[in-house]
């Protein structure tokens, strides 16, 4: 039996992937800011919400579609940008890609992407969002909207919460760094799991793929803090498509965002990789969702773990919800059969909290 069928759930596909994946490629994915409290608040927020099983209704015939941006997506919920995912194994941005083409999902494409921008879109079928970091001077990045433009690409999203990379102990303890530093620590680490290791040397080094040409550099720890909302304005004035801002958490960011004309709201921590003391997402989306009203795009992101998860988060204002690194540990896990394995449990997990709380479709949520 392959470790696929041992997925039952989002903390299977974790424990299986923290066997598999070298101590810091795990910690690299797993972590969180600070003591990691963050984090711990963002699933306690979840686990405490609760939904109201209603009875005798006909919920014999459920979808799980939804509207997004004028298209039909076949799950209420896609694939978080996430950076360097081919370190949980080779071809996993692929795999990723495949997903969204055949379930019609946006997939997050990161900056840090380690497979190029162009090749992630097509796979995808055009399912992909492109998600832009601003850094330096902003010369690089806005070389990159034009690239993505160009590439295809019909949705940005402007991730403004990390102004400075946020401090995560365990990726320090291991000395993680992009492009990879190996010293004795990290030999002995890839040592100790020669099937990952094995599998990245046949591949060759994972690597910042848009940033593999001339004219495209990227430093992960340079600062970010120049970002202005004349930035965003001019942001808009260039991108002709859809354009969305992850990773905010108060009302009165969002209030102003509608105002500036972007097109829809991430609610994220950034999974509590930034900001050690934010506040959670889950708490703070009713609260946005009530400054900005009825009827603007809204998403959510952080801390998911489960169909039910997004449940809760749908029925607490957002439109749609996009799971990380859980989908990460699935592929360490398993490959892409883990993946799709995970995937159907977290359909089939909404599935059946759909009909226990009586809907039979998302809008009815």
């Amino acid at each position: 039996m392959g470790a696929a069928a041992h997925i039952h759930s989002a903390e299977d596909a974790r424990r299986l992937a923290k066997r598999r994946l070298p101590w810091m490629v795990f910690d690299y994915i797993d972590g969180a800011a600070g003591n990691e409290t963050g984090a711990a608040r963002n699933a306690a927020a979840l686990d405490a919400a609760t939904l109201a099983p209603r009875i005798l209704r006909d919920v014999s015939d459920r979808s799980l579609a939804v509207d997004l941006f004028g298209a039909t997506a076949e799950r209420p919920f896609g694939i978080a940008p996430m950076g360097m995912c081919n370190l949980s194994a080779p071809g996993a941005d692929l795999m990723l890609a495949r997903l969204a083409a055949r379930y019609r999902v946006p997939h997050g494409v990161s900056t840090v992407a380690s497979t190029p921008m162009e090749r992630i879109i097509e796979v995808a079928e055009g399912h992909a969002w492109f998600q832009l970091y601003f850094s330096g001077d902003g010369q690089g990045t806005f070389k990159l909207v034009e690239r993505a433009r160009a590439a295809g690409y019909q949705t940005l999203v402007m991730t403004v919460d990390v102004p400075e990379v946020g401090r995560r102990p365990r990726e320090l303890r291991h000395g993680f760094t992009m492009p990879f530093s190996i010293g004795p620590r990290q030999f002995v680490d890839f040592a100790l799991h020669p099937r990952w290791s094995l599998g990245q040397l046949a591949a060759g080094k994972p690597q910042m793929a848009n940033f593999a040409m001339p004219g495209f550099d990227f430093d992960r720890t340079e600062s970010r803090a120049r970002a202005t909302w004349d930035t965003l304005a001019r942001l808009r004035e260039m991108w002709p498509g859809t354009l969305v801002v992850k990773g905010v958490l108060d009302p009165r960011d969002a209030v102003a965002l509608k105002a500036a004309g972007v097109d829809g709201i991430q609610v994220s921590s950034h999974g509590a990789r930034q900001l050690q003391s934010a506040p959670s997402p889950f708490h703070a989306l009713p609260t946005i969702r009530a400054a900005v009203g009825a009827g603007f795009p809204l998403f959510y992101d952080s801390g998911l773990r489960s169909g039910e998860d997004v449940l809760k988060v749908l029925t607490a204002g957002a439109d749609f919800a996009f799971f990380g690194r859980s989908l990460q540990f699935a592929i360490a896990a398993g490959g892409e059969a883990g993946l799709h394995q995970l995937w159907d449990v977290f359909s089939a997990e909404l599935s059946s909290a759909m009909a226990q709380t009586g809907v039979t479709s998302i809008a009815q949520v």
